[in-house]
């Protein structure tokens, strides 16, 4: 007879109730219902017996807050719940985390094979900071192509690298495909999770080793504190080629000759492999220091609350703007893989089944000039360096966040100098219409960018509002895998919009 489950056993809950209540009990202490914040530096030992024993990490009791925390500990519970981890490290932030996730496989002399189609910030790492630690990576030209992953490996080779659904590209990481490949070569697949979160896809579950988030964006899901998180599957054995993983299988003169692969995997200590999260956790972060603090724990906690409720209302959102700017003529492409035109559609179908995430982008005639112009009208979106915010964000990437890349680098990333990216929020949909009815209000009205679209020729000037009428039409035909959309959601209160994109906002087809 099974046992109902508790928040220390509640692998059998719902996400929605595991999201609330994983890895929590009521304070014993004072009872406190909500998720007490210690701030606190240091944690006071009962006896001298116990100091030394947490040191030697036979009793996994408090130490110092740079390496663990009650507030901390119970938000890296609930992540490594619902990402269906073994176990998860909270850091600073997401740029912390992967770059800690890299380096906790190998230091100099080592090698990393990546998608292209990466945050720009993480790119960034990849390519021009982590080899001044001596670790290369190879970037696939094409992360679709199987043999293009295979094609990379090197003797040194200790990850792969990719992102489920990249920022801002919006493809869609073949997870099952690379981990494969990834196991192949003897070596573990990490995968940055940010944009889909685990409501959407849990890339464990089609083989990723290690998962990695940025918690400031949809897990916090306020831009409200930053944070990042390693997750670890604990399925990889780095016992298995103590060539390629000699920080697992030499020992480590910090802790007494403790060696990871054999004393915290499989068969250790712990009865379960968590020899890649505690050594990422008792080495690099206590070396590092890259900690996150108890108050932004818990604010992203707080937001890891709601996660469900908010994910179904932003896709649900970005579903409708991604269908709208697809029927706009000042728009050449729209970047979204819930769009059946997308090429990535069908394998978004099959890991997001839900939905493709939030963040989208779109391509004006008229370059960067235009993409600045839109971007520069708007007003209910900010104008921000962030995603995964409630509210609604806008930017353009070429000159802000992946500025830093040649114009090849910038197109493998999916962007290019009139892209604009949206983190569609979650307000109603006749306001986020409206406001971006704004941005091509003011294309029209600035003569380079109005000069540019004439110059395009009749191809694009047959797209009659008589034409988007029936594109709609057809849009709604062919959008019946999406998202459930409520025609008038939104409709009450929030700043008032025009008639013109409410009364577009009514006419949208259903998801």
């Amino acid at each position: 007879m099974s046992t109902a489950p508790t928040p220390d056993n509640p692998q059998d809950w719902a996400f929605e109730t595991r999201q609330i209540h994983a890895g929590q009990n009521p304070d014993p202490v004072t009872g406190s219902r909500a998720l007490p914040i210690h701030q606190t530096s240091s944690f006071v030992f009962p006896d001298a017996d116990t100091a030394a024993a947490r040191f030697a990490l036979q009793d996994m009791g408090p130490i110092y807050s740079r390496l663990t925390n009650p507030t901390t500990e119970v938000v890296e519970k609930r992540i490594a719940s619902l990402e269906g981890g073994v176990g998860a490290l909270m850091v600073s932030s997401g740029q912390a985390a992967a770059t800690l996730a890299v380096l906790n496989l190998g230091g100099a002399g080592t090698h990393v094979v990546a998608s292209p189609s990466l945050y720009g910030g993480s790119y960034n790492l990849l390519k021009h900071t982590l080899p001044r630690l001596g670790v290369e990576t190879t970037f696939v030209a094409d992360p679709d192509d199987p043999q293009q992953w295979r094609d990379a490996v090197r003797p040194t080779t200790v990850a792969f690298f990719g992102e489920m659904i990249p920022n801002p590209r919006n493809d869609v990481l073949d997870v099952e495909t690379v981990a494969g490949i990834a196991h192949e070569a003897g070596v573990p697949l990490i995968v940055d999770n940010t944009v889909a979160t685990p409501y959407l896809v849990r890339p464990v579950e089609w083989g990723a080793d290690i998962v990695l988030h940025s918690g400031t964006k949809f897990l916090g899901g306020h831009g409200t504190a930053i944070g990042g998180f390693i997750v670890d599957a604990g399925r990889f054995d780095y016992g298995a080629d103590p060539e390629r993983f000699p920080g697992f299988n030499q020992p480590d003169p910090t802790y007494n000759g403790l060696v990871y692969a054999r004393d915290l995997g499989e068969g250790g200590a712990f009865g379960v492999n968590l020899s890649y999260v505690l050594k990422a956790r008792v080495q690099l972060l206590r070396d590092l220091g890259a900690s996150i603090s108890p108050f932004n724990a818990f604010l992203i906690e707080q937001g890891i609350e709601t996660l469900s409720l908010r994910v179904e209302r932003h896709v649900t959102n970005a579903q409708r703007v991604a269908q709208w700017l697809q029927s706009r003529p000042e728009v050449r492409s729209v970047s979204y893989a819930g769009l059946p035109s997308s090429p990535w559609h069908e394998r978004a179908r099959k890991y997001a089944p839900r939905g493709a995430g939030s963040v989208l982008g779109f391509v004006l005639e008229g370059g960067k000039e235009a993409g600045i112009s839109f971007v520069d009208a708007l007003s209910l979106h900010s104008n921000v360096a962030n995603i995964g915010d409630v509210r609604s964000l806008v930017i353009h990437p070429a000159s802000t966040t992946h500025a830093q890349l040649s114009e090849d680098e910038q197109r493998a990333a999916g962007v290019e100098p009139g892209f604009v990216r949206l983190s569609v929020g979650t307000e109603g949909i006749e306001d986020i219409l409206a406001d971006l009815e704004a941005g091509f209000a003011a294309l029209a009205a600035a003569p380079g960018v109005r000069d540019a679209r004439h110059d395009r020729g009749d191809q694009d000037l047959a797209r009659s509002q008589a034409d988007r009428a029936a594109h709609g039409t057809v849009r709604a035909a062919a959008a019946g895998a999406g998202p459930a959309v409520d025609p008038g959601a939104g409709a009450d209160g929030g700043p008032a919009a025009s008639s013109t994109a409410r009364a577009a906002a009514a006419a949208e087809p259903t998801a």
